[in-house]
């Protein structure tokens, strides 16, 4: 349970985790039957079958409501350690573009936006989404930096720009098909570490030879 949720329960009996299993769940269905704009709190309680009072104790906007029920507190809570950067930087792409595809078409640009005008949501959403991956992205490259994978550690601000942000516009900006982010992420891979100079060899490819690295500009 997150700290803030701890805060709306002081003393008294824990929170039912089935009230917010349900909540969220109702959240996820109706996101997909009725669509970001249209989406209520009351339909959520009637879907959830919980009265309005309950996710008012849990969550003071329909925003929050939504946002908590899309990003779950594990978001990126341990950052993945496979043995090199290729591959931990693989697994927080792909936890990444999970977070932001999964959700139903227009989710993410409507939340986005409403998250932008509230300050306070925001700093939540900087917290838990941004903060998440820069602190796990820092962990991944302190470990590449101790493994010799690294010849100058670039800032986790900047790799978090270069490896999120072309996601982001495949998505919602190119309205390009989710299924085809597996091949895109492989690109951004070779892009990236292309881009933070000197690493490890070249892996080798189906037929055990090595590929050529990508050709520098």
């Amino acid at each position: 349970m997150s700290a803030r949720k701890q805060a709306r329960n002081p003393g008294g009996r824990p929170r039912d985790s089935r009230v917010d299993d349900a909540i969220t769940s109702a959240v996820r269905e109706l996101l997909a039957d009725v669509g970001y704009a249209r989406l209520t709190m009351a339909e959520v309680a009637a879907r959830a079958g919980v009265g309005k009072a309950a996710i008012y104790r849990r969550h003071a906007t329909k925003q929050e409501m939504i946002f908590d029920a899309l990003l779950p507190d594990q978001f990126l809570a341990v950052a993945p350690d496979r043995g090199s950067l290729r591959a931990d930087l693989a697994a927080v792409l792909a936890e990444v573009a999970d977070a932001m595809s999964l959700p139903p078409q227009g989710t993410v640009p409507g939340l986005l936006a409403d998250v932008h005008a509230d300050p306070a949501l925001r700093d939540r959403f900087d917290e838990r989404y941004l903060g998440a991956q820069r602190r796990t992205l820092t962990q991944i490259l302190d470990r590449a930096a101790a493994r010799g994978e690294l010849t100058a550690r670039p800032d986790p601000a900047a790799l978090n720009a270069l490896l999120v942000g072309p996601v982001f516009a495949w998505l919602f900006l190119l309205s390009e098909s989710p299924a085809d982010l597996p091949a895109l992420t492989a690109v951004l891979l070779d892009a990236t570490l292309a881009l933070m100079g000197p690493g490890p060899s070249a892996a080798p490819d189906a037929s055990g030879a090595k590929s050529a690295p990508p050709p520098r500009p």
